[in-house]
């Protein structure tokens, strides 16, 4: 199971307060955390806008990569900053977090992934907006794998397919309707990996956690091989280790 240690994120209080302040003993100890927890990839997420999060992603690949030998993953929907980081990182093979077919994004995004030689999480998200019915995810995901190998040059295993995990509370088939694309992806290429923000599928509703590990082990059943999940969760992280 290839996962992404999601705690160094600027949305989180904590973390926002540490890159404001540019406390790097505080970000390169969490990172070195989610290492030792069993962390394939740490996740890089200033949660800033504008010039700023340009700064404050360089910033903080240059912390973090000073703390790890882990890969990072370069979280950001500003094409500016995933450029600035992968100016400055210069440790294993990063992901680039994320590329989509809405038009503007794969517009901008694909010369980027065209030649930076990354991993790439794609979301499987188009035009027609977020998915909610049965199909949709599939209808965006597999012309995305497709186009990501025959425009970007990518091969199959660098493509961490996300199908999109929205809530339960909002959508109750909505489980099913992502282990179905999962399965759908991976029939139409099973070289490429499966990833997803984990803990999406609980948010607003109580006992998240036993959630998110009920959701994890139908989602691996389908296929999912990785995810975006807190390293440091001794239950989720045994959970894991059990099925595997």
């Amino acid at each position: 199971m290839i996962i992404i240690g999601e705690l160094i994120n600027g949305t989180r209080k904590r973390i926002k307060q540490a890159i404001a302040e540019r406390d790097a003993g505080y970000l390169a100890g969490l990172a070195r955390k989610q290492e030792e927890a069993g962390a394939s990839f740490i996740d890089v997420n200033p949660g800033s806008v504008g010039e700023q999060e340009v700064e404050d992603t360089k910033w903080l690949v240059q912390v973090v990569q000073s703390a790890t030998s882990k890969p990072l993953s370069l979280d950001t929907p500003n094409a500016a900053a995933i450029r600035a980081a992968l100016e400055v990182c210069s440790g294993p093979t990063p992901i680039i977090n994320s590329v989509s077919l809405e038009s503007e994004r794969w517009e901008t995004m694909l010369p980027i992934v065209k030649g930076a030689g990354c991993h790439v999480v794609a979301l499987a998200v188009s035009d027609a907006g977020m998915p909610t019915r049965a199909g949709d995810r599939e209808k965006a995901a597999l012309p995305l794998v497709d186009r990501l190998m025959e425009e970007a040059g990518l091969p199959p295993e660098s493509i961490y397919l996300d199908p999109v995990i929205t809530p339960v509370s909002t959508q109750g088939d909505v489980v099913g309707l992502i282990c179905g694309a999962i399965r759908a992806v991976l029939a139409h290429n099973p070289q490429v990996h499966i990833t997803s923000g984990l803990s999406n599928i609980s948010f607003g509703l109580p006992n998240r956690k036993l959630l998110n590990r009920v959701f994890l082990t139908l989602a691996i059943q389908a296929g999912m091989d990785s995810a975006i999940i807190d390293p440091l969760d001794t239950q989720i992280m045994a959970q894991i280790c059990a099925m595997i």
